[in-house]
């Protein structure tokens, strides 16, 4: 009930979200840096798909330590295995498949703007799933001030030039699938718990994530430094912390208040990349902070008609 009470809260709810998205935002950069460290270039598109499967099994085994730590019991059930599955195919093995074979055909801009979209594929899925959770005009102008933000922090990074390819078609697909993955992660939160459900989804999607990229690439084809381990620890750490503030934030609150905090990643994402990499930081990055965050009150404003219906009940 504790964790209900905050992560209902309307303060537990801005500090889990946009802390989500935070750590989510700060990947960009660090995986840059491991990147550099590791010496994989852009189109080793295999060896971006080891490294993250060793991420994800890696934040796995730190959530189940923690489980252990606070006296829970972290065995797995076979029960839960087809539930767990499900989730982890969406929530991390076909996202970050397909987020990467993407990235690697397109620009850096155009992955900025398509990974705004898992907003928008959430609340849509979320239309058709939960009868209180309908699209309104509110959200959709939310939904366009949000991601008139995301488009605009994508512009500050110099190029206007768009094209729709094979990379495009693989970022959307991502973006789709990390959604769908929410929604799954939503649903069976009802039953299992979040720490237990969200490590033994990483687990398998990141083995899954391993096998793919390893028995093309090897299992080791990059040199080991000490930099690159702490890099590894950082990155997953915060996948494991992003994805339990996440999946709890989701579990208690309807999906068309909570997926406009989405937005917050690309923002995030370009401020810390300039802070930890030194990339040029534009005005107009703080205007989409101020479009991301308008999009966040409008979407979360209560109904007009609901305050009406307040008011009339106070007064009798």
């Amino acid at each position: 009930m504790k964790a209900e009470k905050f992560f209902t809260h309307p303060l537990g709810i801005i500090l889990a979200a946009s802390g989500a998205t935070f750590l989510w935002g700060s990947s960009f950069p660090f995986i840059k840096l491991s990147y550099a460290e590791l010496d994989i270039g852009q189109g080793e598109t295999f060896e971006q798909i080891l490294f993250a499967g060793y991420r994800f099994i890696l934040a796995s085994l730190l959530i189940l330590l923690f489980m252990r730590f606070i006296g829970r019991s972290a065995r797995l059930k076979k029960s839960t295995i087809p539930q767990l599955t499900r989730v982890g195919l969406f929530q991390t093995l076909l996202q970050y498949l397909f987020f990467y074979v993407g990235l690697s055909y397109s620009t850096g801009i155009q992955g900025s703007i398509i990974a705004g979209t898992t907003s928008f594929f959430q609340i849509i899925i979320a239309h058709f799933l939960y009868q209180n959770d309908h699209l309104n005009w509110r959200k959709v102008t939310g939904l366009i001030i949000g991601f008139s933000g995301v488009v605009m922090v994508s512009l500050t990074k110099g190029s206007y030039h768009f094209s729709f390819g094979i990379g495009e078609i693989c970022l959307l697909i991502a973006m789709f699938c990390g959604a769908m993955g929410n929604i799954l992660a939503k649903n069976e939160a009802a039953r299992l718990d979040i720490l237990y459900m969200t490590s033994y989804q990483m687990l398998l999607g990141g083995i899954g994530l391993t096998l793919a990229g390893g028995i093309v690439a090897g299992f080791l084809p990059f040199p080991i430094t000490g930099f690159a381990v702490l890099v590894l620890l950082y990155l997953s750490f915060l996948s494991a912390a992003a994805f339990v503030l996440w999946n709890n934030v989701m579990k208690y609150n309807k999906v068309g208040h909570i997926s406009m905090y989405l937005f917050l990643i690309p923002v995030f994402g370009v401020t810390l990349s300039a802070a930890i990499l030194g990339e040029p930081l534009h005005e107009l990055v703080l205007l989409a902070l101020a479009l991301v965050v308008a999009g966040i009150v409008i979407v979360n404003r209560p109904h007009a008609e609901k305050t009406v219906k307040l008011k009339r009940e106070a007064r009798s």
